[in-house]
């Protein structure tokens, strides 16, 4: 039996005749709790008081169906001006978090949902954890991806829970951890359905896990000697994928980790020390505003009205379209794959094992999945399906005669969706019977690691339809872009003339090796040759003269000749790279010589002029919906906020100049596009100019001060 006896406005406790305080929050006005400055205040102010009260324990819960805590409330770090702000909050977060984990009493925390970043250091701060043991429950410390690193006390309690090694890799990665996981690591002590929590906190306070015992390996790293190597071995690892001049964050764990984790006092000074100035970086500004982004486009499904659809049909058993119904099957959907060859729709059952085995699916969830993926090669399953998408070849006659077919047979209100790379949907509605009932479904490459979905508007599409199409891509995990529909519609019509200039240069006897590592300095997650090589070189031709207009100069020279060559890129062993055992080999060596700076401004200029184009001509509603649409769906260069938060942070003058520069020496596709002078671009260019400008603390920020230009990897189109 619980007594009331206290409420706050972000928590309430009671205590129960066992002499249990029951402690739970329940932030106001929001879906979720976040740990707030006002948070961790009325925290602060409840320990004290128990302080006085000496209860048995103390059980940390939430009263929120989203989760325990699902993490800081990262809003505040824009609002700070200065350094001295920064290293306040973390102390006051630190200070917080050591009184509960001081406590004379023992603690617990209750755990579901999402429990992250601050929550799960709330948690760690506790004796004891319990989770709740169903599938949407997530545990990890992801600060890494905002571009710090825990600063609660989170990198030392996190290590003494479940060793050295495994919590540096748990943060290094951003890691969000299933319930099983988190158990077998050690992160909680012990999982139970929702409905028995309450008993299992019980009786864990009744009878309480042994402690932890420090491993050898962790004596051993303990030894400076030891950490060093340890250090230098992941350091290595890390600059693989995220190098120290674009994420400084991984970085600065590492060496907090090498330097400060003797005793918990330096510690706690080392994350204050490491942490406060990379809030304030450049590289943590721009992250932060692609995770605003990306809630801002899982926004749309969450105001959209709309069945779910439960039964996809997919049509096509390439790459794309099985790799799509194999993802929608995993998600829980009923998916009937049709295609012309019994060997790939095999081959569909055999990727979704491998995907289940890849996301650790239990023998039993595995069995599940593949009973949800039927292939149909007669495409029975059209009559039932809530959703057909078409992922055919790009021809527009095939497209058609495919519609023609499957129309009559479709339920009536049911959608069809194409997942065209390019091919305008007014030309695909032609036709069509019911054209409102069409839109645009456009998976990007691999479909498994990619989080972005272009839901194409055509000119009939009802909002219904689009709606639908919202809820359809939330329920799968992804991220819907709404896009206009126009030739190749945003991110392929951005991406295609970055490509074409590469393979230009090429024509143009430069090296390609040097190509593509120009673009990987810039901090692009693979070169444009080697992209184009994974996406098909087929491909970027066909999508190349669908965009004739956006690739001043026309198809290159060299992509023409590898395409009737047969050498396709990596799918036929060779296009700009060899392929075969061990790494690519350039197909060729070009001599010619072109400074670094060239190569550069010529691959990443022309995305920006034709994003510039895009948004004058209405394909997106804004500047913020380019950006997010370049760096989830190709990978561009997180760091940098996508292209035009590039060119904001250029700056519009310079921007202007470089086109001239270029144009002086490389031609007229490089002159500036008149979208560069529409009041709403050069409003949201100078906005946030000043922005950089003003955050006088941001300037001490070394990481991406250069102006020379210097993820998961897509294949995208």
């Amino acid at each position: 039996m619980k007594t009331p006896s206290c409420v706050g406005y972000y928590w309430h406790w009671e205590r129960d005749d066992a002499g249990v305080v029951w402690l739970t929050a329940d932030q106001p006005e929001r879906s979720a709790n976040l740990l707030s400055r006002g948070v961790l205040e009325e925290l602060n102010t409840l320990l004290l008081q128990l302080e006085k009260w000496a209860p048995a324990a103390l059980v940390i819960q939430s009263a929120k169906p989203a989760g325990f805590f699902a993490g800081a409330d990262i809003q505040s770090f824009a609002e700070m001006q200065h350094l001295h702000e920064a290293q306040a909050l973390i102390a006051a977060g630190q200070r917080v978090m050591d009184r509960l984990a001081q406590t004379p009493y023992p603690t617990l925390a209750l755990i579901h949902g999402h429990c992250m970043g601050g929550g799960l250091e709330l948690a760690l701060s506790c004796d004891y954890r319990i989770a709740c043991q169903d599938g949407n429950t997530r545990i990890g410390l992801p600060e890494v991806q905002l571009g710090i690193f825990p600063a609660w006390g989170g990198t030392w309690r996190l290590t003494r829970a479940i060793g050295e090694l495994p919590a540096m890799q748990m943060m290094l990665n951003g890691q969000l951890l299933h319930p099983k996981q988190a158990l077998q690591l050690g992160v909680v002590h012990e999982l139970s359905p929702q409905r028995l929590m309450v008993r299992a906190a019980r009786d864990m306070l009744s009878h309480p896990p042994k402690a932890r015992r420090r491993s050898l390996l962790d004596r051993l790293l303990s030894r400076p000697t030891w950490r060093w190597v340890a250090a230098a071995v992941m350091t290595r690892q890390v600059n693989k994928k995220a190098p120290l001049e674009h994420y400084p964050a991984p970085h600065a764990l590492l060496k907090h980790w090498r330097l400060n984790m003797a005793d918990h006092g330096q510690a706690m000074l080392g994350e204050q020390q490491a942490v406060a100035p990379l809030m304030g970086s450049h590289t943590t500004q721009q992250l932060v505003r692609l995770f605003h982004l990306k809630d801002r486009l899982k926004g749309l499904a969450k105001t959209a009205d709309g069945a779910i659809p439960r039964h996809v049909h997919v049509v096509g058993d390439g790459v794309m379209g099985r790799a799509i119904a194999v993802w929608c099957a995993l998600q829980g959907m009923q998916v009937s794959l049709q295609g012309l060859s019994t060997e790939l729709l095999g081959r569909a059952l055999q990727e979704a094992t491998q995907l289940a085995r890849k996301k650790r699916l239990d023998r039993l969830a595995t069995r599940d999945l593949l009973d949800r993926l039927m292939p149909d090669q007669r495409g029975d399953g059209v009559c039932h399906a809530d959703l057909v998408i078409e992922a055919i070849f790009e021809d527009v006659t095939a497209k058609q005669q495919l519609y023609a077919a499957l129309e009559p047979r479709m339920r009536e209100h049911a959608l069809l969706a194409t997942n065209t790379s390019a091919i305008p949907l007014q030309t695909l509605a032609q036709g069509l019977k019911r054209p409102q009932q069409l839109l645009g479904l456009h998976f990007f490459n691999p479909v498994a690691r990619m989080p972005l979905v272009e839901v194409v508007e055509g000119p009939q599409t009802s909002m219904q339809a689009l709606q639908m199409g919202y809820r359809f891509v939330h329920a799968i995990q992804r991220l819907p872009l709404p896009v206009k529909s126009r030739p190749g519609f945003l991110v392929n019509r951005v991406l295609m003339p970055y490509l074409m200039e590469a393979v230009r240069m090429v024509d143009e006897g430069v090296d390609m090796r040097r190509i593509d590592k120009a673009a990987m300095d810039f901090g692009m997650p693979m070169g444009p040759l080697a992209l184009a090589d994974a996406v098909g070189l087929d491909v970027c031709k066909a999508v190349a003269r669908e965009l004739v207009g956006s690739v001043g100069g026309g198809v290159p020279q060299r992509l023409l000749e590898l395409v009737s060559a047969g050498q396709l890129g990596r799918k036929s062993g060779a296009g700009f790279y060899r392929y075969g055992r061990g790494r690519a080999k350039p197909g060729s060596r070009g001599r010619a010589f072109m400074e670094e700076r060239d190569i550069t401004y010529r691959l990443i200029l022309p995305m920006l002029n034709e994003a510039a184009a895009i948004l004058q001509e209405g394909v997106v509603a804004d500047a913020d919906l380019v950006d997010a649409g370049m760096v989830f769906g190709t990978g561009f260069a997180p760091f940098r906020g996508g292209p035009m938060a590039y060119a904001a942070r250029t700056g519009e003058v310079s921007i202007i100049a470089l086109f001239k520069e270029l144009e002086a020496h490389f031609g007229s596709r490089f002159a500036p596009h008149s979208g560069w002078m529409a009041p709403s671009l050069r409003r949201w260019l100078q906005e946030r100019e000043a922005r950089h400008v003003d955050a006088s603390w941001h300037r001490s920020d070394t990481v991406t001060a250069n102006t020379h230009p210097t993820g998961p990897v897509p294949h995208t189109l």
